[in-house]
């Protein structure tokens, strides 16, 4: 348990940005879904237009430091590809 006010004021801080930042990596997760899905059903104009959505927040979520930026740069790659195959 935490006894400085320091240590105290560093876990709620801490639980206050793992909130923030699950729900940064949730929208994210959301975002990439919804071109999963539109590539599973065969809607290319519909995936195509999600990858454009999808590409900003990935980057975004570099920039905010919820992800590493090979992470999103892999994510985006394999998105693109499989539109590719379609």
């Amino acid at each position: 348990m935490a006894n400085t006010p320091q240590a105290k004021k560093r876990i709620r801080r801490n639980d206050r940005r793992a909130e923030i930042n699950g729900n940064r990596v949730g929208r994210i997760r959301t975002f990439v879904k919804k071109v999963e899905s539109a590539i599973a059903s065969g809607d290319k104009d519909a995936a195509t237009t999600a990858l454009a959505a999808v590409q900003p927040e990935l980057q975004r979520g570099v920039a905010k430091g919820v992800l590493h930026k090979n992470t999103a740069s892999r994510k985006f790659s394999r998105l693109t590809k499989r539109l590719a195959g379609l």
